[in-house]
Parts: structure tokens; C-alpha cells; sequence
């Protein structure tokens, strides 16, 4: 398999916090996302990379084949120390947890620096609706293993949370 196109621009590799989307896919083209304990894995190796303090995951989507991520990273941290840190971690962690032998990840990844608010928000919907694109689901807040998911089940619990609150707040 080709390695895929890579059009960020060297002199931007450090310095400043930089916001990418970035897409990998599964070696082969093979469907190795498509179990829940797989993309579960994926998410909670983004989630702990977050919680370290790597990076910032604004949107993503983990598809049966690929995954998509909106990101931003330091200054300090290369694109490719990023997703060197997402695919490694998940490899590593993928033999470890579940057992998984062989390559998951294709050779590289593609990157698209994101420059405006535009751009963000275009990469962002691109995401979010990848599932519905595909035919997974019919709306993106549906698919179980994307940020809208997520997001929206926050949201959800945070109004039933909100709700009690109020409830108990009249009885007292």
C-alpha cells in the first residue's frame, strides 16, 4: 500500500499550538475497528492522552477501517510525534489488553493543517458525519464510537443530572 499523500508544511512542524485533521487507516484495509472492544480501546487511548496533557481532541470518529481526528497539539509536539503517540499507544496497548498479533496501522497518515475558523468547522462536520456517509447510522450522534456520541450522552446525562437536582431542590 502507498504511503499517503503528507501536505503540512515542514516549517510548521514546531513553535506554536497547530490544529490538524488527520486520518489513519488499518493495515490492509482491513475492518480491525469494528468490534466494541477495539474502538473502545482507540477512545480510551485518545481520552488518556488527553488527560496527560498531550493534546486537545476537538471531534474524531473511529471507523470500522480508518480513523479520523481533529486535534490540536503544542508546540513542542511534532504531527507526527502526535499520531506516533495515538497508533503506538493503541498497538501496544491492543497486544497488551486484548491480545491482538500483527500490524494494526497502515504505514504514515494523511494530515490537513486547519488555518480558520472555516476550515475547523468544516473538518469538524466532515468528521462528525462519517458515519452517516458510510451508512452506519442516520445520524451522527447515533454511532456509538465517534465525539457527537459522546458528546450528546454528556449533554443528555448532564440534563438528567440537572433535573434531579431541581427536583429534589422543590421537594426540600
Amino acid at each position: 500500500m502507498a504511503k499517503p499523500v503528507r501536505p503540512s508544511n515542514p516549517n510548521d512542524a514546531t513553535g506554536k499550538s497547530r490544529t490538524y485533521a488527520l486520518t489513519t487507516r488499518c493495515d490492509g484495509g482491513r475492518q480491525l475497528l469494528q468490534t466494541e472492544r477495539m474502538a473502545n480501546l482507540f477512545i480510551e487511548v485518545l481520552r488518556s492522552y488527553m488527560r496527560a496533557g498531550k493534546f486537545t481532541v476537538h471531534e474524531f470518529v473511529v471507523m470500522p477501517n480508518h480513523v479520523h481526528v481533529l486535534i490540536t497539539i503544542p508546540g513542542d509536539m511534532s504531527v507526527e510525534k502526535a499520531m506516533q503517540l495515538i497508533k503506538g499507544g493503541f498497538s501496544f496497548r491492543a497486544n497488551r489488553e486484548l491480545g491482538f498479533r500483527g500490524e494494526v496501522w497502515q504505514r504514515g497518515f494523511s494530515d490537513v493543517r486547519i488555518r480558520d475558523a472555516e476550515s475547523f468547522v468544516e473538518h469538524q462536520n466532515y468528521i462528525k458525519n462519517n458515519p452517516v456517509k458510510a451508512g452506519l447510522v442516520s445520524r451522527p450522534e447515533e454511532y456509538a464510537y465517534g465525539s457527537a456520541y459522546l458528546k450528546r450522552r454528556k449533554l443528555d446525562e448532564g440534563k438528567k443530572a440537572e433535573s434531579s437536582t431541581e427536583d429534589t431542590t422543590r421537594r426540600g
